[in-house]
């Protein structure tokens, strides 16, 4: 079973070239996004080249990525408390326009499936001067016990909220 992003890349785009607050899906459904993320390109994040080094566009997806786990229900203190984790298995970026120090980004999400035990998202980042995406990126994560390492199904609770936050088309 392929839970990840599709093996034709050119397949991501349409869960996510919409304007922030909804998104449109294949199929003419909506799927709703919501930002998870704001803040500014600094001169320590920048390389030789001047432009906001790839380093810190994944640090800051990865900031909107426990925004969606909070949103979802998994908040620390849950994750410590029932001895449960989660785990990228997959990522997939798409780099469309440099970013440099003193540019303002916003960082939206959207849930694209909810499985058993994986979630597949996506992040769209925006120049919020220009309006322009500066990048994508489409992930799936596993939930796993913390003990035994192994992936586990997300609690009924969290399967339910995320799957409320897609379009409900999922197979």
């Amino acid at each position: 079973m392929f839970i990840g992003p599709t093996k034709n890349h050119t397949e991501l785009r349409p869960y996510i070239v919409g304007s922030l607050g909804m998104t449109p899906a294949l199929g003419g459904n909506v799927i709703q996004s919501f930002v998870t993320y704001r803040g500014v390109v600094y001169p320590s994040q920048c390389d030789h080249m001047g432009h906001m080094n790839v380093t810190w566009y994944v640090a800051k997806f990865d900031e909107a990525t426990w925004q969606i786990f909070s949103a979802i229900g998994l908040t620390r203190s849950r994750l410590r408390s029932e001895g449960i984790g989660m785990a990228g298995v997959e990522q997939h970026i798409e780099y469309k326009r440099e970013l440099y120090a003193g540019d303002v980004v916003t960082v939206s999400s959207t849930i694209l499936e909810i499985k058993e035990k994986a979630i597949r998202f996506a992040h769209e980042m925006k120049n919020d001067e220009t309006g322009e995406v500066a990048a994508r990126t489409v992930l799936v994560a596993v939930h796993l016990d913390t003990v035994t390492r192994k992936a586990r199904p997300f609690p009924s609770d969290v399967r339910e909220r995320a799957y409320s936050m897609t379009d409900g088309q999922q197979p």
